[in-house]
């Protein structure tokens, strides 16, 4: 599965990468091996570890304007081996699909990726511009010490890349349906109410947090907290989690754990959404505690260079046209996005990551393969 100049195919590289068992935050030598196989088409490397996580900015060049492929090697853990109908880090093909963890999310997009560069490079040695990759090992887990201390460093140079193509699995039902040109925001709240905790037969002599928090949770979750626009839906408010400590049948608990998230638009700022929450648990003369964590600003990437370029891409390798849009979840793009770039992400099709026997057709590896070519070619060849 290679050919005449060593080049390997998009399946055997998709594969080489799969059998590294890389469960965040592990790269278990994808970088190294990566960094390797790019070496001869002009790509320098330059290793950036923090904490326990690996990343990789690999260059070809040093005009500008800069264009990024970013992805991330770590996958998520296979869960119970047992489960699944061949080995997690065993790349197996069935009937034209290929199984393995990391396959969709995202070995395959990133194999799909390095591919494409080759390719390109080969017959366009003489590009404008430079070609980089952002890779890191963090994505799936806190996200700390992985894309966004990248962009630290990348942003303290100067170093800023004009466009970024990430290569998350975007498509619903084949490659490039459906293109993400932005993200909402994540704003996740985590709530203590506090009570007294008493005997249930005197309820006089306590004061129950699971009574006063159904009252505020019924508030939040009727609020509507914008319309949403043109390029995001309305922001959304999701209970993830409720404790009250141990549960005994005779015991009023002494306090309630509540954890929610937001997904907002650009119609409302993190901290509009925090000041509005925290009105409403004053206004119900509430005792409680509050803490909350950014996950990540909204960014949209709006009619332009890029976004005409990976249409005019996608049109001419599959013959379909694209829908842009900016659901789903949060991915390390929110982090490029922050040095002005213009970001989308295109990849392989969403519909087993993270699951048992996650998996993708060995022929959408190919066309993801000239999706990407051709991105290269519209925006480094006109």
């Amino acid at each position: 599965m290679s050919t005449s100049n060593g080049q390997l195919s998009v399946l055997a590289l998709t594969c080489e990468l799969v059998s590294r068992e890389s469960v965040t935050p592990e790269d278990s030598g994808c970088q190294p091996f990566i960094a390797n196989y790019l070496a001869s088409s002009g790509f320098k490397p330059e290793f950036m570890r923090f904490g326990n996580v690996d990343n990789l900015w690999l260059r070809r060049g040093t005009k500008s304007p800069l264009l990024v492929m970013a992805g991330h090697t770590d996958v998520v853990p296979p869960g119970a081996v047992s489960e699944w109908s061949s080995p997690p880090f065993v790349p197996t093909i069935k009937d034209g699909v290929l199984y393995g963890r990391g396959v969709a999310d995202m070995k395959g997009g990133l194999a799909a990726m390095i591919t494409a560069v080759r390719n390109f490079v080969n017959r366009h040695p003489d590009h404008a511009g430079s070609v980089a990759f952002l890779l890191t090992s963090d994505e799936e887990g806190p996200s700390i010490d992985g894309t966004k201390k990248v962009v630290e460093v990348l942003k303290l140079r100067n170093e800023i890349p004009k466009w970024c193509v990430v290569g998350e699995p975007s498509s619903n039902n084949t490659p490039g349906d459906v293109v993400r040109n932005g993200r909402r925001g994540s704003l996740t709240g985590f709530l203590t109410i506090y009570g007294i905790q008493g005997h249930v037969a005197y309820p006089d002599m306590a004061d129950n947090p699971i009574h006063k928090a159904i009252i505020v949770l019924k508030k939040l979750l009727n609020e509507q907290w914008d319309h949403g626009n043109e390029d995001f839906p309305k922001t959304s408010f999701q209970i993830v989690g409720i404790n009250s400590g141990e549960i005994v049948s005779n015991v009023i608990p002494g306090k309630l754990e509540i954890q929610f998230n937001f997904r907002y638009s650009t119609e409302v700022t993190a901290e509009q959404l925090q000041q509005r929450v925290e009105t409403l648990l004053k206004e119900h003369k509430t005792d409680y505690d509050i803490k909350w964590t950014l996950g990540g600003l909204p960014f949209l990437t709006k009619d332009g260079t890029l976004k005409s370029g990976v249409y005019n891409a996608i049109c001419a390798a599959t013959g379909k046209t694209p829908q842009f849009n900016t659901c789903g979840g949060t991915s390390d793009g929110r982090f490029i996005a922050t040095m002005g770039t213009d970001v989308v992400e295109v990849g392989l099709c969403n519909k087993t990551i993270h699951q048992v026997d996650e998996c993708t057709p060995v022929e959408d590896l190919e066309i993801l393969t000239s999706i990407y070519e051709k991105i290269l070619e519209e925006l480094l060849c006109n």
